[in-house]
């Protein structure tokens, strides 16, 4: 039960991060005069909001089970393949923007305000370093945690993927809210009118699925630890033996 509201303080954490980004991109889109629907657009189909609303959801999803079912017995497949579905895309936002984007000067942040600079800074530290840390202790640490079988890896970067397609097809329809091009991309390295063009792009979202499909046989190989550890010692599964 503990850990059921130690999920929701996570979930609430997380949306506060999001808000907090929100006010930031109101605020600047309305100090460069740009388009509100557009930019709010563009921050709603951001990787990393996305993922921080989708945890959001499997999180309280998760502590709403657990209150309910109060007890030792593993936690559903549902449940359990929701919470590693976003563990992947939020540990790897995690991983690539302390490894690469950390301290990136950002033209439009030099105009903020000291409140908009906190904010933005409260968001960022929120939604890449805060959360991470949180699933990989979730990962390791939640009781009741189920293993998931190995045909769910397929699963777990089904949803990476359908993002990846649905921004590459956006891309192309939208408008960069400042005007310079008929077309916008969240990442430059999936902009395929960059440097490379789609070569470069795919190449991209090629190493981008392999880091996805690492990340969720990691996540499956200890979860099924953890659940052969527990009922070595005395823990009851789920449904009987682990699935293949």
């Amino acid at each position: 039960m503990r850990w059921a509201w130690i999920r929701i303080c996570a979930a609430i954490t997380g949306l506060s991060g999001v808000v907090a980004g929100f006010i930031v991109n109101v605020d600047r889109a309305a100090r460069q005069g740009q388009g509100l629907g557009d930019v709010l657009a563009n921050y709603f189909s951001l990787f990393t909001i996305v993922s921080t609303l989708l945890s959001i959801v499997a999180l309280i999803a998760a502590a709403s089970w657990a209150m309910r079912h109060p007890g030792s017995s593993r936690e559903p497949l549902g449940i359990a393949l929701a919470i590693a579905a976003v563990t992947g895309p939020v540990l790897l936002l995690g991983l690539v923007y302390n490894a690469l984007l950390r301290g990136l000067p950002s033209a439009v942040a030099l105009g903020d305000t000291a409140g908009i600079a906190m904010l933005d800074k409260y968001a960022a530290e929120v939604l890449h370093v805060v959360l991470p840390i949180f699933f990989v202790l979730d990962l390791l640490l939640a009781p009741r945690r189920r293993g998931l079988p190995w045909w769910t890896l397929a699963m777990l970067v089904g949803y990476p993927l359908g993002w990846t397609t649905y921004t590459m097809v956006r891309g192309e329809r939208v408008e960069n809210p400042d005007g310079t091009t008929p077309w916008w991309y969240p990442y430059p390295f999936l902009d395929p009118h960059g440097t490379g063009g789609y070569s470069s792009a795919l190449t991209y979202i090629g190493v981008i699925l392999v880091g996805f499909l690492a990340i969720g046989a990691l996540i499956i190989l200890v979860g099924r630890y953890r659940e052969r550890r527990g009922t070595r010692h005395g823990a009851p599964a789920a449904h009987g033996p682990l699935a293949v």
